[in-house]
């Protein structure tokens, strides 16, 4: 197989490549995410929360390939918690993944199989190495759109009910103006 060419624009996490891919993540589609139903109840479906751009250069599943993507996490809050991705475990557990910062500021928040949860700061020039069996979301806890761009095993799938059922034990909050790390139970 001959490489495969693509352009990443460094400065803002932009990537022209053969056949992107997107989504968009609106507050609607996110409402067991956040945790005060009555807020989310009380805002716009509509409202984006996050987009995805990313190229796969081979095909999903191919084992010793390697995918590319930008997130960007739009600011805002439901409640007093902060606007985040839906977040996720890999499909095939021992598959790690690299995410680097790109612009604004944020939380990774992480939770390894034993139930132990912690983050990591988010800001330009941060380069996160997520080891496999360890969910994962990231969130913006800036006032800008804040990026950062991710590299992933081709095979590693996407596990989002296991955050869904089981949560990451934590949630990222603003409490005194601040963005503030809050395990589940301590609010």
């Amino acid at each position: 197989m001959a490489p495969i060419f693509a352009t990443v624009n460094w400065t803002d996490g932009t990537l022209d490549a053969p056949g992107m891919r997107s989504l968009v993540k609106k507050l609607g589609q996110l409402k067991q995410v956040f945790s005060d139903q009555s807020a989310h109840a009380q805002m716009d479906p509509e409202t984006v929360v996050y987009r995805v751009w990313w190229w796969e250069p081979v095909e999903a599943g191919t084992e010793g390939g390697l995918f590319w993507g930008t997130t960007e996490i739009l600011p805002g809050k439901v409640g007093k918690e902060f606007f985040m991705t839906h977040g996720h475990q890999h499909a095939i557990r021992d598959r790690a993944e690299f995410y680097g910062t790109v612009s604004g500021e944020g939380m990774l928040v992480l939770r390894d199989e034993n139930g132990k949860t912690w983050y990591e700061p988010m800001r330009p020039g941060s380069l996160h190495y997520i080891p496999g069996r360890v969910a994962h979301r990231t969130v913006n806890t800036g006032e800008m759109p804040f990026r950062f761009i991710a590299s992933w095993p081709s095979d590693a799938g996407h596990d989002y009910d296991v955050i869904a059922t089981e949560g990451l034990g934590a949630r990222v909050i603003e409490k005194d103006g601040k963005a503030v790390f809050v395990k589940d139970g301590e609010q």
